[in-house]
């Protein structure tokens, strides 16, 4: 489920300059991804950048809300009931997410051809940054908090373009490290 938006909300003009500047320099997705936290880190917004019936989520799982989007990169906000959670899947882009509420665990695989195979995870509370760049990027992302979680995500990639960031969903066998 996504919404977009065709005008840059309020409180996103510093983050989008930003992210412009690093994606007009052309780095690899590594360094792409470094660097846009770093910057995240700096500029996360609240979550007054999204409504307050954008806030409340859907019952039926979590909502994308994509706020910006380019040819170079995208600005989404993802909401999650507690409980709700991803399918195991990897991405299209480099990607970087800032925790605004909530608890984000991310289960963290290896693809073994015919298998999955766990091989961390992260527990990622409100204030704290991160980011990944393909390969290696294949999760499973959880709300685990007894609050609705809201997040702040930026991919390489234009989301109006391609409706969404993963690449492609996992449905192999998973067994544990």
């Amino acid at each position: 489920m996504n919404t977009v938006a065709s005008i840059l909300r309020p409180g996103l003009d510093e983050l989008v300059s930003g992210i412009a500047a690093i994606t007009a320099r052309r780095p690899d997705a590594h360094a792409a991804a470094v660097a846009v936290a770093d910057l995240l880190r700096e500029r996360l917004p609240s979550q007054d950048i999204l409504t307050e019936e954008e806030r409340a989520g859907s019952p039926d799982g979590y909502v994308s809300h994509v706020l910006h989007a380019q040819a170079d990169f995208s600005i989404a906000a993802v909401v999650w009931r507690p409980g709700q959670e991803t399918v195991i899947h990897d991405h299209v882009s480099w990607c970087t997410f800032g925790i605004l509420s909530g608890v984000e665990y991310e289960t963290l695989y290896r693809d073994e051809g015919d298998h999955l195979v766990e091989i961390g995870h992260a527990e990622n509370r409100p204030g704290e940054v991160s980011g990944f760049a393909p390969p290696g990027d294949i999760h499973k992302v959880r709300n685990t908090s007894p609050v609705t979680g809201v997040s702040v995500h930026v991919y390489g990639a234009d989301l109006h373009k391609l409706g969404s960031s993963v690449r492609r969903a996992y449905d192999l066998p998973v067994l544990q490290r």
